[in-house]
C-alpha cells in the first residue's frame, strides 16, 4: 500500500466553503480561529506552508456566469472573493502568532503582495506561510488549477485538499451509505473511475508533473505527517 510520506512543504488547497463552518455562505469567524490554530500546528512540525484559497462562500464564478453574468467578468469577481477570504485567513494566522503573506495574482497593492515565485521561496524559508489567492490570474481557471500551479511552482512535497469528508469515495457518501472510500488510489485510476477529486485540467496536470495528492477533512489538516491521519492518498505512477 503506498504511503503518505512525511511532507517538508505542502500546498493546503481550501474551498472557500470551507470558512462558512456549519453556515451556508460568508466568514465563521470562531472556525477559521480554529482553522488557524490547525494551521499553526503543521508548521510546528517544522512544515512549510501554501495555501490556496477558493471563493465560493462569497461568489462562484461559474454560478455566476449560469446567472447571465459575462464569463470572464464573473470568474474576475470569483478571484476578488479569494482575496477576501486571504485576507481573513491571513489575520487569523497572524492572531494565532503565525507570521504569514497574502500573495495574490492580480495586482491589489494595498492589501497583497504580488505573487512572484522566488519571492514566495524566500517567505517560506524565513517562516512564513504564504496565501496565494486570485487563483492564476486568468478568467476559466479554477482555484484546483490554480493550487497545482503553485504547488509546483514552489516545490511543494505533495498537494494536501481539505474537503467536508474524510477521502475519496466512489460516490457522494452523504447520499449514499454503500459509497466505497479509497484508502489509496492512483491518478490514472482515479481518472479512469471517474472519481471526483478536482476539474479535470488540473488533476491532468498534477498527473503531467507528477504531483501527488492527499484528500482529507479538513479537521483533520492538523495531523498531517501522522501515519494516523484517515484520508486518501492519490499517488503517480505504480
Amino acid at each position: 500500500m503506498k504511503q503518505l510520506p512525511v511532507p517538508k512543504r505542502i500546498l493546503l488547497k481550501l474551498s472557500g466553503e470551507a470558512l462558512q463552518g456549519k453556515g451556508d455562505h460568508g466568514i465563521e469567524p470562531a472556525f477559521l480561529d480554529e482553522l488557524a490554530k490547525k494551521i499553526v500546528t503543521l508548521t510546528q512540525k517544522h512544515i512549510e506552508i501554501v495555501i490556496v484559497i477558493g471563493g465560493g462562500n462569497i461568489f462562484r464564478g461559474v454560478s455566476g456566469a449560469a446567472k447571465g453574468i459575462d464569463r470572464t467578468a464573473a470568474d474576475y469577481m470569483g478571484m476578488l472573493a479569494t482575496i477576501i477570504n486571504g485576507i481573513a485567513l491571513g489575520n487569523a494566522l497572524e492572531k494565532a502568532g503565525q507570521p504569514a503573506r497574502i500573495m495574490s495574482a492580480i495586482e491589489v497593492p494595498k492589501v497583497a503582495e504580488a505573487f512572484i515565485y522566488k519571492r514566495a521561496l524566500k517567505h517560506l524559508r524565513e517562516g512564513r506561510i504564504i496565501i496565494a489567492v486570485a487563483g492564476t490570474g486568468n478568467p476559466y481557471f479554477t482555484t484546483d488549477s490554480a493550487a497545482v500551479l503553485r504547488a509546483l511552482e514552489l516545490h511543494c512535497d505533495f498537494m494536501v485538499k481539505g474537503t467536508k469528508v474524510d477521502g475519496v469515495y466512489d460516490k457522494d457518501p452523504a447520499k449514499h451509505s454503500d459509497a466505497k472510500r479509497y484508502d489509496t488510489v492512483s491518478i490514472d485510476e482515479a481518472l479512469a473511475k471517474g472519481l471526483r477529486i478536482m476539474d479535470q485540467s488540473a488533476i491532468a496536470l498534477a498527473k503531467d508533473e507528477r504531483l501527488p495528492l492527499f484528500v482529507c477533512r479538513i479537521e483533520d489538516i492538523d495531523q498531517i505527517g501522522s501515519p494516523d491521519i484517515r484520508g486518501t492518498y492519490v499517488y503517480v505512477g505504480e
